[in-house]
Order: structure tokens, then sequence, then C-alpha cells
């Protein structure tokens, strides 16, 4: 897990006032003459920090537009405004060649003034002869991102309208990194481009960035290289998000950071955006113990074994990929080191890839077989959970990630890492209705049924040809997913849906209402611009859902008898649907494995004899008062509660279940993110240990 910080405090995006105040007045103060670092039109422009000298950061009004980028009722104009800007006012450039009247006070040519305003509310403007009505909306996102460049091509062209003709063009630009606190950075963009395969082809665009120099987007790590993910098909904008996030939680290596940001380029605004890490090797990349050159020695010859990145993509183009296919005819990008024909060790890295990713696909491809001596087991089963937890349509198929290096143990192996491409899961697609009728899954669209154990598996042989479906039925990694689902997984999405108020597993997993808060506003103002919340066809249905919620205290599964509606026209709803789809998914697995369950690390067993007793919490009580010292092990298993304390409270509780050490629910509620919060159903397990004490016969629940 990276251990990368955010310096975000969920004092989440503003509240905005909408009283009676007039929604435009002028300030006479702050008078300035601005430059704009782009070729500006007759437009009035926002800046995302007034009075700042800043060049780059600013933003012209705009209509509404469809996906084809035409203009929707000119004379209706919209500022979209980053979350750097005050509540109440902000700094307009006048770039007509005439003064422009705003609310009867005349903003000069060339100049610009601060404006205050209301949000979301429509005043009149007056402009080169012209009255158009115009509305101030404000994003909540963490970061803006703006990337200008007024002749990308050498000849006049805007920035993204170069980029998009085609997704080899490339360009520099100048730019600005602006967080929600008016910080700027002004580091200029060595490269963009466009990325992406199914997802170049939709009308929101992606695209990669490198900067000059590092930079953090929102209190992410300093890096050069970004992807801005446009989160086209997905409506609620956030299911990479959540399960980028999720998979950094519970501990996958290299799982990429993220953030929400609005993007403008050469003073527009083209949506909401998701600004992430990129996969990418090297000292200060994702992939940070691997580098181009580990591949040869110090003589410059190939090394007998080297690490290596590189995707399972059945995608794959000759000519524009360096990849090999593998056994089956499955294809494999070798993304570092990423070798151009004539390089040194070209062919050798080939047969290399070749030899040892055939020889994990075949072990995979048993279901006895001891994959450990191939691959990390634990990376493995996490990558599958994501992927079931998902039940991600790309799942196998493309965006699968292996990182070939050393294990703890010496040997080289594979880990299953990093987690990419989530936007066609969590409830976002059916897929073909033949491919789902010949794997035998008639409830994909449902938030029930296994999914991953089916993906392109033959109905004839019952054989797959799919990674993560091979995985998901090796009999060593089952085993090691049950307990990573309830120790790592389960934590996290309870703390995500609101059913413990704190968690410890990373300070960047946010519950379900923090992400909204920081994305709302942003996404509102992406379907204004012109965006369409999308509700084609391949789109399972998002207008219904029994929500379902699993009891860890008591085992119990329940589904909803009453449907939740969503409005598939609102923001809020779909944002609502994916998050309610991924919290019943994980009820769903819970209670088909709740069965299989045993606590692999005994909570209390601080003295590690394999029991819990009184000795434990007597060593409990010793730490407190510092009479004794503990290792990081035992402070782990000493901290009952999950709230990174050791205290009384964990003592007493260590006491309690010593004295009632069968009671399966005990040993249940004691996991992370459960015992001693104020939950009443943890409550119930311990009033029936007090009710034993006091001599009252109350039957012990035992496992199975």
């Amino acid at each position: 897990m990276r251990t990368t910080k955010k310096a975000l405090s969920i004092v989440l995006a503003g509240v905005m006032t909408v009283g009676g105040m007039s929604v435009f007045s002028v300030s006479a103060a702050q008078t300035s003459t601005p430059t704009l670092s782009f070729k500006t039109q007759n437009a009035l422009y926002a800046h995302a920090v007034s009075g700042s000298d800043d060049s780059d950061a600013w933003v012209a009004w705009q209509c509404k537009h469809n996906e084809d980028m035409e203009e929707l009722n000119t004379n209706r104009k919209y500022f979209f405004l980053p979350s750097s800007v005050s509540s109440t006012s902000v700094e307009l450039y006048n770039a007509y060649s005439k003064s422009v009247t705003v609310n009867n006070v005349t903003i000069p040519s060339g100049e610009s003034r601060e404006v205050s305003y209301t949000i979301d509310k429509a005043g009149n403007v007056t402009a080169d002869g012209k009255t158009y009505s115009l509305t101030f909306l404000k994003s909540s996102a963490e970061s803006a991102i703006y990337v200008n460049n007024s002749n990308a091509d050498g000849n006049g062209k805007e920035l993204i309208s170069y980029l998009n003709e085609d997704k080899s063009n490339y360009s520099s630009a100048t730019g600005a990194i602006v967080d929600r606190n008016g910080k700027i950075d002004n580091t200029s963009i060595k490269k963009i481009k466009g990325r992406g395969n199914s997802t170049w082809g939709k009308a929101k665009k992606p695209y990669n960035i490198t900067y000059s120099d590092k930079v953090s987007i929102g209190g992410m790590s300093k890096g050069k290289k970004f992807s801005l993910l446009a989160n086209y098909q997905d409506d609620s904008l956030t299911r990479n998000r959540f399960l980028y996030d999720l998979a950094d939680a519970v501990g996958t290596p290299y799982a990429s950071d993220s953030r929400y940001v609005d993007f403008y380029s050469d003073g527009y605004y083209w949506g909401s955006y998701q600004m992430t890490e990129k996969i990418e090797v090297g000292k200060s990349a994702l992939v940070n113990d691997i580098d181009d050159t580990a591949y040869l020695d110090a003589d410059g010859n190939v090394n007998k074994d080297f690490p290596f990145l590189c995707e399972v993509d059945s995608g794959a183009v000759d000519g524009e990929d360096y990849y090999v296919k593998c056994d089956d005819g499955i294809k494999v990008t070798i993304k570092a080191p990423e070798l151009s024909e004539g390089d040194k060790g070209y062919n050798e890295v080939k047969n290399y890839v070749r030899e040892k990713y055939n020889a994990f696909y075949r072990a995979a491809k048993k279901a006895d077989s001891d994959l450990s001596q191939y691959a990390d087991v634990d990376s493995c089963a996490k990558l599958w959970l994501i992927n079931e937890l998902g039940k991600n349509w790309d799942s196998g198929v493309s965006s699968v990630y292996f990182v070939y290096k050393r294990g703890s143990d010496g040997n080289y192996k594979f880990f299953g890492s990093p987690v990419w491409d989530y936007d066609n899961a969590l409830g976002n697609a059916t897929g073909s209705a033949w491919d789902l009728q010949n794997f035998g899954v008639k409830d994909y669209t449902q938030y029930s049924g296994w999914w991953c154990r089916f993906k392109d598996r033959q109905k004839r042989t019952q054989s797959s040809t799919n990674i993560i479906n091979n995985i998901s039925r090796n009999t060593q990694v089952n085993k090691a997913a049950v307990n990573i689902w309830f120790e790592q997984f389960v934590p996290a999405i309870n703390y995500f849906a609101g059913k413990t108020t704190s968690y410890k597993g990373s300070d960047e997993f946010y519950t379900k209402t923090q992400y909204f808060d920081l994305l709302k506003d942003s996404g509102a103002m992406n379907y204004k611009s012109g965006w369409h919340i999308r509700t084609s066809s391949w789109i399972c249905d998002h207008t219904s859902m029994n929500k379902a919620d699993f009891d860890m205290t008591t085992g119990t599964y329940t589904v909803s008898n009453t449907k939740t509606s969503y409005n598939q026209g609102s923001f809020t709803d779909m944002y609502n649907y994916a998050a309610d789809w991924m919290t019943s998914r994980a009820a769903w697995i819970s209670s088909k494995w709740f069965s299989e369950y045993t606590p692999s690390a005994k909570i209390g067993d601080v003295d590690g004899d394999g029991e819990v007793t009184v000795m434990d919490a007597t060593l409990v009580q010793k730490y407190i008062v510092s009479l004794e010292t503990l290792t990081d092990s035992q402070l782990n298993v000493a901290d009952v509660n999950g709230d990174g304390e050791i205290s009384v409270i964990d003592a007493t509780q260590t006491q309690l279940i010593a004295l009632v050490p069968f009671d399966i629910r005990i040993s249940v509620i004691v996991q992370r993110g459960v015992a001693g919060l104020n939950w009443s159903a943890a409550a119930s397990v311990f009033d029936c240990l007090a009710q034993r004490l006091e001599g009252k016969h109350i039957p012990l629940a035992f496992k199975g």
C-alpha cells in the first residue's frame, strides 16, 4: 500500500447561501489588467484565485453543449467555477473590445473586477450589445487542472481540438494546478496526449499528462505522470475511485491514488475528471521498485532473471504494442521494460516474459496447484476480490496488470497489481447477451451471484483462458480470500457504508457520504455543461434495488422488502445506486463465505500462546501503565476494538473474551471495525457475556 497522505479535511464542499441578495454586485476595489496565457475570445473570464498573478487558471463563460460540442441556447451562459473560488465572489476579466455591463456596473475592456454572485441563480449581463442570462456554478472537487496551448499544432489550433483529432497527437502546454484552498502550481506540461481504448472513442475523452517537474494533485504524492480519466461511461463518475481506494485500503500493492478534479483547457471547461497516478515504473512512479533498466546487468547484458510489469490485454495491436502471445493465444503486453525493435534484449525480454507468464497461467488453470510457487497468493486474491466485488465486465480480459519481482522469500513471482479500469463494474454493464448465455450466468445485472468463476468459461469444457477466472477457482487462493475478505475488505466497506465510525486501514478511504460531498458539485457542473447521464441499453437497470445487508454478529443476510428507487436523470441518484450496489454486493459475498470464516489472528492473544486468557489482559494493562513493552504484532492483536489505541477498553474486552472463549460471535465482532463501537449488535453480544457472568443460562453460538 502506498503511504501517501491526503491533506484533506472532510469539511467538505462549501454550503452555499442563496438568500435574497442580488445575483451580481461589483466591488469597485480590486481593479487589475491581467494577462491570460492563451488566446481569448469575446467573452468574460473567471479566475480561479482572485487577485493572483497567475495567467493560466482562467475559464470563459460558456453555453451548454451537445456531444458534438455544438452550443445549445447561445443566449444562456454559465460559469463553471473551480472549488478554489469564493462562494460569494469571483474575479471576472472582460475580453470584449468594449466595456461590459454586469448588473448596471461597467467592467472596462481588458480589465478585471471582483464580482459578487449567488450560486445557481441566473442574472442578466449585457455584453457587445446583447443581453445574456448568466448562472454561476461552483465545484466541490479536490483540485482543478488547467492546460493551455492555443497553437498546439503549429497552425493556430487550440490544444484539445488538436489532441482529439487523433490519439497519436501530443503537445506541450502551460498549466496550472489549483487546489481547493487556492494554492496554485504553474508547472508546465511536458506532454499531453489521448489515452484509452474503447474510452477514446467516446465524446468526452481521457488523456495522459506528463509534467516537466514533480507535482502534487490535491495532496497526492508528487509525481510527473498522471492519467486524466473522463469516466464517461460511468454515470456516477466514481466507480474507479471507489475501487482504487478500496484496493489501497486492503493493502493491494501499487494501488493508484487519485482525486476528483475539474478540467479546463484554453479557457474552456471540459467536465469532471479523475486525476490518477499513471501506471508507470521508476523511483518516483506508481511501481516504484522497478525501472526500465533492471533487465540489464552492469555489462549491458540481459540478466538471467529480472523484474517486469505486464498487462493481460486482448486488444494489443501489432505495431502499436510491445506484447507476446502466450498459451491459448493470450496477449500479454510488456509495459516495462518497454522496448522497441532493435533495442538491446528486445527478443530476449519477450521470450522471458512469455516463459514466466505461461508457467503462471498453467499453474493457475489447475485448481489444486501450489500457486505460491508462481505468484503472491494474497495479492492475487485481492485482485480477484476487487473484480468479484465489482462484477467487472472486463475482468481478466484487459487492464489486468501483474508485476513480476522477488517476493519476501527471495523468489521471483507474479503480484496481482496494480488494479485498473472499473467504470464497467458495480452494476454498470450487462455486456453481450450471447456471452452471458454462454457463461451460464443469469444474474449478472444483479448484485448477487458469483461472476469471475464463470467469466469466459466454456459450457462444454468448463475450462477458461481467463486468468482471473482461473485464479478465482484455485483452492489456495480461495482459502486466503475468505480471511482477506472478512478481515480487510469487510471493515473497509462497513466504514464506507457508515456502519462504523472509525477505520484505521487507510486515511485515503472515505465514507460514501464523504466521497459524495467531494464530487457532488463537480458532477452537477459536468452534466449541466452538456454531458449526458448514460442510460443506453448496455447499462443495466439503474432504476431500483432491494438493498442488502449482512450482520457479522449473527451471520444474518437481509434483503429489504422495499425497493429503493433511483432517478436515472439524477446524478445524486446514480451516485447512490453505485454506492448501494457495492455495499449490497459485499453483503451477498459475506453471506456466502461466513460459514467458512475462522479468524486468522486471535485478537486478544497478546502473549502468542494460541489462547486468549487473563494473562493477555494483564499484559495489556501493564503496557498501558508502561510496565511492559509490546512488539508491533502484539500491539495489533492487543487493539481489540480496532480504534488504533491501546486502552483499558481493550484490556476489559480481552478479559471478557477469555471468560467465554467458545462463542464464535465474540471472535467475529472483535475483528476490526466492529467491537467497541456504538453499535447495538455488538453490544448485544457483550450483554450475553454479562448475563452469563450473572449465572443466567445463555446458549453459546458455535461455528457452523
